[in-house]
């Protein structure tokens, strides 16, 4: 095992999967910085991209933050490295979130190497699913998933998921009534096709999906306060499959590891045939977070909802180039 000095050209290619990951509204809330002659590799947040209204913690920022970690773990296993991460190494610097230290590994993580086929298929599908019955085998790989990241992943019973459905219903309301949280959605929401061609971020109209017909969608519709020419109605499946995936605490530590499970659930699901979407509007009022907790389960904090299923994948949402995300130092 050694230790070599980084090579900037080498790590694009880890930098352009870690930057694959979810984010909230796509704001993609990360920085890198390469600093070769230590062969540290670090994460940062970008406090410019915060949503100080919606996530005034920087919680779901964290997370995101994470889900990029974690795509950068399975790139650096597959091109034969192991990672050693150290999180937030500063206290005195809070957006110092992460030192990633690669290593040249004969026997690097070969499940992790195993997920980067997912990394960029993965895409979040805010359109129907089927009805159609997820495995209990398939389940029980994505709890597995998130307990290797130290989090829990539980799928509710079908009371508890009308309950979150719900909060879900009562989020939007919420939204609705507060003209804050709307400018920060309307800031990271692309409003016209021409649009995907300027913005290397936020949400594009290809990404909103159909507006739901009848009872609301178990999705954020990025396009319920604007009309969008063309976009479509379609039903929704009725019996939603969703899952909490939570920590036992609720500190900086835990987002960051929340983000890392979010992402392998993710992958794993993808590479198992899954579509996916995040919920996680309730999460967003401090007031309606704790009842998404299943009081039943251990969960703990619950950091995001996860819907699950069959159906059509999402469309692929732009990316910023490695050069606005990556700094040699």
């Amino acid at each position: 095992m050694s230790a070599p000095r980084l090579d900037p050209e080498s790590i694009i290619p880890l930098i352009e999967d870690a930057v694959a990951a979810p984010s909230m509204h796509n704001a993609q809330p990360w920085k890198f910085v390469i600093r070769p002659d230590t062969a540290v590799l670090e994460l940062h947040g970008d406090p410019e991209r915060a949503m100080p209204r919606a996530d005034p913690d920087h919680r779901a920022l964290h997370l995101g933050c994470g889900a990029a970690l974690f795509n950068l773990r399975v790139s650096a296993a597959s091109a034969g490295y192991e990672a050693v991460v150290d999180v937030l190494p500063d206290p005195l610097a809070p957006w110092f979130l992460a030192t990633i230290r690669l290593r040249a590994a004969a026997d690097a993580d070969r499940d992790l190497a195993a997920l980067r086929p997912a990394v960029r298929s993965r895409h979040s599908s805010r359109f129907p699913f089927t009805e159609e019955e997820i495995q209990t085998p398939l389940l029980d790989a994505l709890r597995a998933a998130a307990l290797l990241e130290g989090c829990r992943l539980v799928v509710p019973d079908a009371w508890h998921t009308e309950t979150v459905l719900g909060l879900v219903r009562d989020s939007e309301h919420r939204e609705e009534m507060d003209e804050a949280v709307q400018g920060e959605t309307s800031a990271w929401t692309q409003s016209e096709e021409g649009d995907e061609q300027e913005r290397s971020d936020g949400i594009p109209v290809s990404a909103f999906g159909p507006r739901p017909s009848g009872r609301s969608a178990p999705v954020r519709d990025f396009g319920r306060s604007r009309p969008v020419t063309g976009r479509g109605w379609a039903v929704f499946e009725k019996h939603p499959h969703i899952a909490l995936l939570g920590t036992s605490e609720d500190t900086p530590t835990d987002w960051l590891r929340a983000g890392q499970a979010l992402e392998r659930v993710l992958l794993q699901a993808t590479a198992d045939g899954l579509v996916s979407s995040m919920t996680s509007q309730p999460l967003e009022w401090p007031e309606l977070r704790w009842t998404v907790r299943d009081p039943v389960a251990p969960t703990g904090h619950v950091q995001m909802v996860i819907r699950l299923g069959y159906g059509p994948e999402g469309p692929a949402t732009p990316r910023r180039p490695v050069d606005e995300v990556l700094a040699v130092i």
